[in-house]
């Protein structure tokens, strides 16, 4: 499974064509100032991900990080959400 990134800004602006593309079948990762914050998939997608796609999924997203399996900290991503 591939993601185009897109970042918060384009995605605000052009969300009704982000969806029309989803609709066809993209996929998008939402980043903010380059990191990765949401995706976007097809509703149906996610419903019958089965258990190698959502491990897949994991190692793709993992990419967006440039760093080793550990190195992201899950408790720093949900402060950091907090901010906003």
């Amino acid at each position: 499974m591939e993601y185009q990134q897109i970042g918060a800004y384009e995605a605000k602006t052009h969300f009704s064509q982000v969806l029309d593309s989803v609709e066809k079948g993209a996929d998008y990762v939402i980043t903010k100032r380059g990191k990765p914050v949401a995706k976007i998939i097809p509703f149906e997608q996610e419903k019958k991900m089965t258990f190698k796609e959502a491990v897949d999924a994991l190692i793709e997203m993992r990419k967006f990080y440039n760093g080793k399996p550990g190195d992201f900290n899950i408790r720093e991503a949900i402060e950091d959400g907090r901010k906003y």
